[in-house]
């Protein structure tokens, strides 16, 4: 099945980052754009645009309605979601296949199936990957105790259509465990219009350890190795690194195989990551991301694998470009997050950039749709641009961030660059000594 125009059902960064891989394959691009996005830089370089509707992400990159009818309008054949906004939404695979557009990701069930923590966890289990110690399924008020003393206390609750921090609350002794009962209930009733939660054994200091996967949908599947995303403020990824400080070669690929052969059993199609928590060497799983993940181009650093590509190759039925024994692994590579917020209070900080420079040289990649006379939206996530850096060797690499991070220059708006620049400094960094807790317990302590 040949792929000839896709429509890329996203905007910012991750939307030119698709739309590079795309131009890279001679395929025909369609950006979709809100009002709001008209000036955006993917919709500046693609061979069509339409405007699906008005700021809020419900009236354009969540309408369903109006991305098919863009489709139907331009002739696409197929459409990639990116992140977050429609690309874990089943219904919108169903909808595109009904139409006879191919989604490039998962299959509509996979997508389900993995949705749901608590079933993605039992078919975890069924794969042979390791879980963390929890509820056999969705906790309610007349098993709360029981189960939290069979897991035994700290416990953490947590929404089962949850997902970035939200629903999400710890209970460290049997008196707290009702009032984060509710609380976790309410918030993910309001959230996700779901209030059902599930609960795990609460680690005290773990890592967030990730492995990239991806697989054909015929029964074959690779992994590309781990990225370390501990470095977490409110369970948001700020800092990202490839390989993880924390494991050896032994460690990675041992898990790694596991994931791979998990995905075999699955026949899963398209990229896709397993997330653990790692401490005291056990993995335990926490969940399935069936998307790119937006720190994936760290994984393409240190493979040299480009993952759209391998995207929309699996979707078109040519299969994997490589077998899991001509995957190399080679050097380090770190991506920090640049948002457009306060790099102290991180309220975001729309508003117009006046200046732009993006840093440059060996090992050094930038993915942003920001440029000088942007104006950036008040509508959606502060995420303006990626950078990423490789090296050799992990102190090669932090040695380039330094001169990078120095180098790039953001005027006319706030960024957490400043934070990157005391966080490159920092020795626990540079000793890669940091669990999930570390980053939101530095800057308690720094702001203070």
């Amino acid at each position: 099945m040949t792929i000839s125009k896709i429509l890329i059902a996203n905007r910012g960064e991750i939307a030119l980052r698709v739309l590079r891989a795309c131009k890279e394959l001679g395929i025909a691009t369609v950006a979709v754009h809100s009002t709001a996005d008209a000036d955006a830089m993917h919709v500046r370089l693609a061979d069509e645009s339409v405007c699906i509707g008005p700021p809020p992400s419900r009236d354009s990159y969540l309408n369903i309605h109006q991305i098919v009818a863009a489709c139907e309008i331009t002739g696409a054949d197929a459409v990639h979601p990116g992140y977050g906004f429609l690309s874990e939404n089943a219904k919108f695979a169903d909808i595109l296949d009904a139409h006879g557009i191919t989604f490039i990701g998962p299959t509509a069930e996979h997508i389900r199936l993995m949705g749901d923590k608590i079933t993605a966890k039992l078919t975890a289990v069924e794969l042979g990957i390791p879980v963390v110690p929890g509820s056999d399924g969705e906790v309610t008020a007349e098993n709360l105790m029981a189960t939290a003393r069979r897991i035994g206390f700290p416990v953490l609750i947590k929404a089962t259509a949850g997902g970035g921090g939200r629903g999400m609350k710890v209970a460290k002794t049997e008196d707290e465990l009702e009032d984060a009962f509710n609380t976790a209930r309410s918030e993910a009733a309001a959230a996700f219009g779901n209030p059902a939660v599930y609960m795990e054994k609460y680690l005290g200091h773990p890592r967030h350890i990730e492995f990239q996967v991806v697989g054909d949908g015929e029964g074959n599947a690779v992994h590309l190795g781990e990225r370390d995303c501990s470095l977490q403020r409110r369970h948001q990824k700020v800092w990202e690194e490839a390989n993880s400080p924390a494991l050896n070669v032994e460690q990675r690929m041992k898990i790694g195989q596991i994931c791979a052969d998990a995905m075999k059993k699955m026949k899963y199609r398209g990229a896709g990551t397993i997330e653990f928590l790692y401490e005291n060497g056990e993995f335990y799983f926490i969940e399935m991301n069936t998307r790119l993940q937006v720190e994936h181009p760290i994984t393409e650093a240190i493979t040299g694998i480009d993952l759209v590509h391998e995207q929309i190759r699996v979707a078109s039925g040519a299969g994997l470009s490589v077998t899991q024994d001509e995957i190399v692994f080679s050097g380090h590579a770190i991506e920090c997050r640049i948002n457009a917020e306060d790099p102290r209070t991180f309220v975001p900080s729309p508003g117009t950039i006046t200046h732009f420079h993006a840093p440059g040289g060996l090992g050094v990649r930038v993915d942003s749709g920001a440029y000088a006379g942007y104006k950036i939206p008040p509508y959606y996530d502060s995420l303006i641009g990626k950078l990423i850096v490789h090296g050799r060797t992990r102190v090669e690499c932090m040695m380039r961030l330094r001169r990078v991070l120095d180098e790039f220059v953001v005027d006319g708006i706030k960024t957490t660059l400043p934070l990157f620049q005391d966080l490159v400094a920092n020795q626990d960094i540079a000793n890669g000594d940091y669990d999930i807790h570390w980053l939101e317990d530095y800057l308690a302590r720094t702001s203070a």
